[in-house]
């Protein structure tokens, strides 16, 4: 009776584990099934990181550590499952009394694990071989499953870096278009010259087109919201969250602006917003954070934009529609914040903060004749 329930139980967890992979690498789509070992490993291993990087002090040095959580939950991912399926085929041996040659342990299970590890990443050292016909045919198949195994996952680690490397490009661009942390703000005044607008609208395309692909990729691959981008003061969320802000002020009546592409780019981003924070379980709030954007600052960013000839609409409705449109995203970009502990950009950058393309390791300001080719009201 003990074992068949072992054999039993080594085909189940071996089903469970390979199901699980199926699941998180070849399925393009998003898993709606709570009850998953993998979205249990990363909830608890999530929170039991982020609880030990949160005991340093400095955000830069908590940046950091937060960084090598998604590559090195990958790995220990892959090397639980390879752990787990090595453990299901000994059990299978072992409940299914599997003889074997050449034993070199005095413990029968440690004999089945020996031998179903050395099966599994097709050592072949020949040292124990299966001498029962039901031994050799589960020896072979747990070769070919290993072999298949370990196969798929050299192929998914340059899925994963290559979807990493666009989402990354997209988000080094807007660095000198709205500065770093890119806000709302930024991104308009440094499209107030001549065909500035235009080149926003184009902006606004790109970035329709970068979301989609951030909501097929994270959809289909949601470790990667846990890799961060390469600069500390960048991240996907942050910059997501720009242009669902300065959407939103084009939404409302910006004299000149294609509305329609706004709309459009708005929309898809925020279907992006609200799916990733569905699949974290990230529970929005009812409200706006009332911290990002106050009235006082709303009415200076009005008047500072006018100053250099972008007219936004002002009154009691154009207030309420910004504030409708924001309640559509806000909640949900703050509580993927508060858990992938992220900091959202502001509306307006108060902080003299040079750009990242404007610092070095050796000279953190602008050299003089860079300073001299870019208009000071322009960067």
């Amino acid at each position: 009776m003990l074992n068949l329930l072992s054999a039993i139980a080594g085909a189940v967890l071996i089903l469970v584990v390979l199901w699980e992979a199926f699941e998180t690498i070849v399925l393009p789509r998003r898993v709606t099934r709570q009850v998953r070992l993998t979205r249990y490993f990363y909830r608890f291993s999530w929170l039991a990181w982020s609880a030990l990087v949160c005991l340093r002090k400095g955000r830069k040095r908590q940046d950091a550590l937060f960084s090598f959580y998604g590559p090195l939950s990958l790995l220990l991912l892959m090397a639980c499952w390879a752990a787990a399926l090595v453990l299901g085929f000994g059990m299978v041996h072992y409940g299914t009394n599997s003889q074997f040659s050449g034993t070199l342990l005095p413990n029968r299970f440690g004999n089945d694990l020996y031998m179903s590890g050395t099966t599994f990443f097709t050592l072949g050292l020949g040292d124990i071989t299966p001498a029962t016909a039901l031994a050799r045919a589960i020896t072979v198949l747990e070769a070919g499953i290993g072999f298949g195994f370990l196969a798929l996952l050299i192929g998914y680690l340059p899925v994963m870096y290559q979807s990493f490397s666009r989402r990354e490009v997209t988000i080094s661009l807007l660095d000198a278009r709205a500065g770093t942390p890119p806000t709302a703000f930024e991104l308009l005044r440094r499209h107030a010259e001549p065909g500035g607008l235009d080149a926003l609208t184009q902006v606004f395309h790109d970035w329709e087109r970068w979301a989609a692909d951030l909501m097929e990729s994270h959809l289909s691959y949601p470790v990667l919201a846990y890799f961060r981008s390469q600069h500390d003061n960048q991240s996907w969320l942050g910059s997501l969250t720009a242009i669902l802000d300065s959407c939103a002020l084009a939404m409302v009546g910006l004299e000149g602006m294609c509305q329609y592409q706004a709309r459009m780019t708005f929309a898809i981003a925020r279907h992006a917003m609200v799916d990733l924070s569905q699949v974290f379980s990230a529970t929005p709030g009812s409200q706006v954070p009332p911290t990002r954007l106050s009235p006082e600052e709303l009415a200076e960013m009005r008047q500072r934009l006018q100053e250099i000839g972008l007219r936004l609409n002002d009154g009691a409705a154009a207030g309420a529609k910004l504030e409708e449109l924001r309640r559509l995203y806000e909640p949900f970009a703050a509580s993927l914040a508060d858990y992938l502990k992220l900091e959202l950009p502001p509306w307006i950058k108060r902080d003299p903060a040079k750009d990242n393309w404007q610092t070095t390791a050796w000279r953190p300001a602008p050299t003089e004749a860079c300073a001299a080719k870019v208009p000071e009201h322009h960067f």
